[in-house]
C-alpha cells in the first residue's frame, strides 16, 4: 500500500500519459475524419432495421468510437509494463485491438443493418493505427532516454549461481532501455567469496547476501523484481517460496531460461500435470516463409533502386571522380547454404595501377558513405540477383569459414543480408563470440515483423552516420 506522500511508481505515470495520449490522437482521427467526410454539418446515422430507435447524430457516434477504440487498447493490455518501451509486442497489440474493433464494429453494422459510412471507417482505421503507432514511438524514445540514465526502469535482484548471475547481469548491463536496472545478486553460500569474480566478468554487481537473504534485500533496496538466472543450486521449492513471498502486484518474479537467444513464437508454455514446462519448437523454414522473404525483399530492392536512383548515380559519379579505379568493389563472400558469391560495395579506398587496394584505410569520401552505409547500397542488385537478402546474417569471408564451428554454420541457413541485428547492435564495437550469437539468434527466431524493425532502426543509424564499421 503506497503512503499519500510517496511517488507513484513510473509505470503508473506512463500509463497514464499513454492513455492522455491515444485519446487526444483518437479525438484528432476520429473527428477530422467526420469533418473531411461529411463537413461541419449534423450528418445523421441512420439505424435501419428497429424504427424505435431514431437517427444518431456522426457527433455522438465518433464519442462512442472514441470510447470504444480506447476501451479495446486498455483490454488487449496494450500499456502494461511488461510489454511497454521494448520489442514488438506493444505494437502488435495496438494493431491487433484496433483491427478487432473495426471487425466487430463493421459485424454488428451489418447484422443490425446500422448505415455507417464506409469511408468514415475506412479512413479512421489505418490512420487511427498509423498515428498511434507514431505517438508510442515518440513516447518509447522518451522512455528509452530516461532508462538510460537509470529512471523509469525496475530494480532487478538476481538470483542463481556465480556463472548465471555475471551472464545475465552483463546482457541487462549493456541494454538498459530494456527497462531493467540490476541492483544487486544473492548467491548460494558457497559462492559469497563472489565479489572478485563478478568484477572480473565486466559485471559489477554488489552481492548483498544469500537466497535465504532475498526478502530483506528486497526490503533495503527497494528492488521491485527478481529475476531467477538459473536453477542450478535453487531447487523447485524455493523457486515457489521466493514467488510466495513477493507483494502481489507491485513485486515481480522473473525467469531466465536455460537456453539462450530463443524467442518470440518458438517458446510456449504447456502446464503438464501441473509442472509448467516450456517447450522449445525447432526453427523452420517453410517454402511459404522463404517465397514470402524472397519476394519481400525482390519489390523492396526494386523499388529502393528506383527511389535512390539519383543518390545512386550521384555516389557512382563521386566515386570515379575521387580517384582512379572502378565504381564499385568485388568481394568473395560466403553465403546461402554455404556457396561462394561476389558481393558488391562502392570503392572507398584509392586503388593502384594494378588493381588492388593501395591503403585500406578509406578516402574521406569513402569514410563519409561507410559512416551513412552508403558503400552498402550497391548490395541492392546482390538482393535483386538473389545471392543477398535486405536483412539476414554478416556476409563472412572465406577465411573466416575455415574457422567455423558446425554450430556457427548454422547462419548459412539463410542468406546474408545488407543489414541485420549485427549492424543494428552497434557491430563497429562487437566482439566476435557476440556477433556470431547475434547472427544465430537472428536465424533462430526470423519474422518478418522483426526484419521490418531491423531495417527501421538501419535507416535511422545510417541517417544519423551511425553505421560506421
Amino acid at each position: 500500500m503506497r503512503s499519500a506522500g510517496e511517488p507513484r511508481p513510473w509505470h503508473e505515470s506512463y500509463r497514464t500519459r499513454l492513455l492522455i495520449s491515444d485519446a487526444v490522437v483518437l479525438v484528432w482521427v476520429v473527428y477530422g475524419t467526420q469533418i473531411v467526410w461529411f463537413g461541419t454539418g449534423n450528418a445523421q446515422l441512420s439505424l435501419l432495421r428497429d424504427l424505435r430507435f431514431t437517427a444518431v447524430s456522426y457527433w455522438f457516434a465518433s464519442a462512442i468510437l472514441v470510447g470504444l477504440w480506447l476501451l479495446a487498447l486498455s483490454l488487449a493490455d496494450t500499456r502494461t509494463p511488461g510489454v511497454v518501451g521494448v520489442g514488438m509486442t506493444e505494437y502488435i497489440r495496438v494493431i491487433d485491438a484496433s483491427l478487432v474493433l473495426f471487425g466487430v464494429i463493421a459485424i454488428v453494422a451489418f447484422l443490425f443493418r446500422i448505415d455507417i459510412a464506409r469511408g468514415y471507417l475506412l479512413i479512421s482505421l489505418p490512420v487511427g493505427i498509423l498515428l498511434l503507432l507514431l505517438v508510442r514511438w515518440l513516447w518509447r524514445q522518451w522512455l528509452a532516454a530516461k532508462r538510460r540514465v537509470g529512471k523509469c526502469a525496475s530494480g532487478v535482484i538476481l538470483i542463481g549461481s556465480l556463472a548465471s548471475v555475471a551472464q545475465v547481469g552483463r546482457e541487462l548491463q549493456q541494454r538498459r532501455d530494456a527497462g531493467y536496472l540490476v541492483v544487486g545478486a544473492c548467491l548460494p553460500p558457497d559462492d559469497l567469496h563472489a565479489p572478485d569474480e563478478l568484477r572480473a566478468a565486466d559485471a559489477d554487481i554488489p552481492v548483498l547476501g544469500t537466497f535465504d537473504d532475498l526478502t530483506r534485500v528486497l526490503t533495503d533496496t527497494g528492488a521491485d523484481t527478481v529475476l531467477v538466472t538459473s536453477s542450478d543450486a535453487l531447487p523447485p521449492e524455493k523457486v515457489k517460496q521466493i514467488s510466495w513471498s513477493l507483494e502481489a502486484g507491485r513485486q515481480h518474479l522473473l525467469l531466465a531460461p536455460g537456453i539462450a537467444d530463443v524467442a518470440g513464437p518458438r517458446i510456449h508454455t504447456r502446464p503438464v500435470s501441473g509442472l509448467p514446462l516450456v517447450h522449445v519448437e525447432t526453427p523452420r523454414f517453410s517454402p511459404g516463409q522463404r517465397f514470402g522473404k524472397r519476394i519481400a525483399d525482390l519489390l523492396l530492392s526494386l523499388l529502393a533502386v528506383v527511389i535512390m536512383s539519383p543518390l545512386l548515380g550521384i555516389l557512382a559519379l563521386a566515386v570515379k571522380l575521387s580517384s582512379p579505379g572502378p565504381v564499385c568493389s568485388r568481394e568473395v563472400r560466403i553465403g546461402h547454404h554455404g556457396r561462394p558469391f561476389t558481393m558488391l560495395l562502392f570503392r572507398t579506398t584509392r586503388q593502384s595501377t594494378d588493381g588492388a587496394d593501395a591503403a585500406s584505410t578509406p578516402t574521406p569520401l569513402g569514410r563519409w558513405m561507410q559512416r551513412h552505409a552508403l558503400d552498402d547500397m550497391a548490395q541492392l542488385f546482390n538482393v535483386i540477383g538473389g545471392s543477398m537478402s535486405l536483412v539476414g546474417p554478416r556476409p563472412p569471408l572465406p577465411r573466416e569459414v575455415e574457422t567455423y564451428t558446425d554450430a556457427v554454420r548454422r547462419r548459412f541457413l539463410v542468406k546474408p543480408g545488407i543489414t541485420g541485428l549485427w549492424q543494428v547492435s552497434g557491430r563497429s564495437s562487437l566482439s566476435w563470440e557476440d556477433a556470431v550469437r547475434l547472427d544465430l539468434s537472428y536465424v533462430e527466431n526470423w519474422s518478418l515483423a522483426g526484419d521490418v524493425a531491423i531495417v527501421v532502426k538501419s535507416a535511422k543509424a545510417a541517417l544519423l552516420g551511425r553505421a560506421g564499421r
